[in-house]
């Protein structure tokens, strides 16, 4: 048992100054310095254990605080992972869905723009078609009032040779609209010589004129409209078009720059994730390390609080049994007799003292 091997120890430890000692010394008795030692040694277990467990309360309070902490960050990474999956998967979709409506409204202003153009040449061959009739018109329907005031005046003969009586004969040749009768006897009309006059029976030649420039007038004022009604049309097209291209590039712009920053943010994202990421595995990691520090701490520490208890234990009923008389007694059965030689009683005395501090020192440990 621990108290009898102290005990032991103590004894011997007593013995070990006593070596040069003479036989007269015996009765001396030492016990009580031996009772002082362990009395230190008692004081000394008892404040190392008092350190220790200061020490282990001080890094427990580490370990509980630092694994508090530790499982807070977890638990935030873990949270903030879960958020940034469906945050990013939900900006990419839209980014996706915003570069759709790009597309689109780029291609509709390229159609407005493709609308303009083609809309602005069919205008001005509309306007080439018109002048070109508006000038034939004019000419046309001043060669005809040209005519009709020459034959009414009997001047027939002298506007045969003018321009305009060239006129009237491009307009017989090419118009559908007068009939042929009417052709006939305008021809006729223009195909007299010159120095005859024109006996206006019943007014026939200059009726037929005037029909015919009744006629190209209206068709001219009927034309005159198509061409106002056409630049109208036009004119609300291109600011139609105009007002649609203006507002689908400012579309298109606000989608770039949408499109632009989800992309920034998509990217900062993915980065904030990947960084959450690492951190969440080192955290982990570091945690786990850090519970099985404490716990190997934990076990390390109450074995040797054990230990330190029964030492505490040992040495106060050694202190005990070596306060009571029989003490006395065992130690003066221990002291070498007086027949022992010199050489003798030294030797046994270096061989108690050697164990005497073997066993102390395995004790301590």
């Amino acid at each position: 048992m621990a108290v009898s091997r102290i005990v032991k120890v103590a004894l011997l430890a007593s013995l070990a100054p006593l070596s040069g000692a003479s036989s007269s010394s015996s009765a001396a008795n030492p016990i009580r310095k031996v009772v002082t030692m362990l009395q230190a040694m008692q004081t000394k277990v008892t404040e190392e254990g008092e350190k220790s467990q200061e020490l282990y309360e001080k890094f427990m309070c580490y370990c509980k605080s630092s694994t508090g902490d530790l499982s807070t960050s977890i638990q935030a990474a873990e949270d903030k992972i879960g958020e940034l999956g469906p945050d990013i998967q939900g900006s990419e979709e839209k980014k996706l869905k915003t570069e759709e409506e790009l597309k689109s409204d780029q291609e509709d202003r390229e159609a407005a723009k493709v609308a303009m153009s083609e809309a602005t040449a069919l205008r001005e061959r509309e306007k080439a078609v018109y002048d070109k009739f508006m000038a034939e018109s004019s000419t046309n329907l001043a060669a005809l009032t040209k005519a009709i005031a020459a034959v009414e005046k009997g001047m027939s003969g002298g506007f045969l040779q003018t321009r305009s009586a060239s006129v009237l004969r491009s307009i017989l040749a090419s118009s559908k609209d007068v009939m042929d009768t009417d052709r006939q006897e305008l021809l006729a009309f223009l195909s007299a010589k010159e120095g005859d006059e024109y006996a206006p029976q019943n007014g026939e030649i200059t009726g037929i004129l005037k029909t015919i420039k009744d006629e190209m007038f209206a068709e001219e004022q009927e034309t005159m409209a198509t061409e106002a009604a056409a630049v109208k049309s036009y004119e609300e097209l291109m600011a139609a078009k105009k007002k649609e291209v203006a507002a689908l590039s400012k579309a298109i712009e606000q989608k770039l720059g949408r499109i632009s920053t989800l992309g920034v943010k998509i990217a900062e994202m993915k980065n904030d994730l990947g960084d959450s990421a690492q951190s969440l595995d080192e955290d982990k990691k570091f945690l786990a390390a850090l519970d099985t520090q404490c716990a190997s701490k934990s076990g390390i520490h109450e074995e040797e609080r054990k230990m330190r208890a029964q030492e505490i234990v040992a040495l106060a009923d050694t202190i005990k049994i070596l306060n009571d008389d029989d003490a006395l007694d065992l130690f003066k059965k221990t002291l070498p007799s007086a027949s022992m030689s010199f050489v003798q009683v030294e030797s046994t005395f270096s061989a108690q003292r050697k164990e005497a501090m073997s066993m102390l020192a395995q004790v301590r440990e």
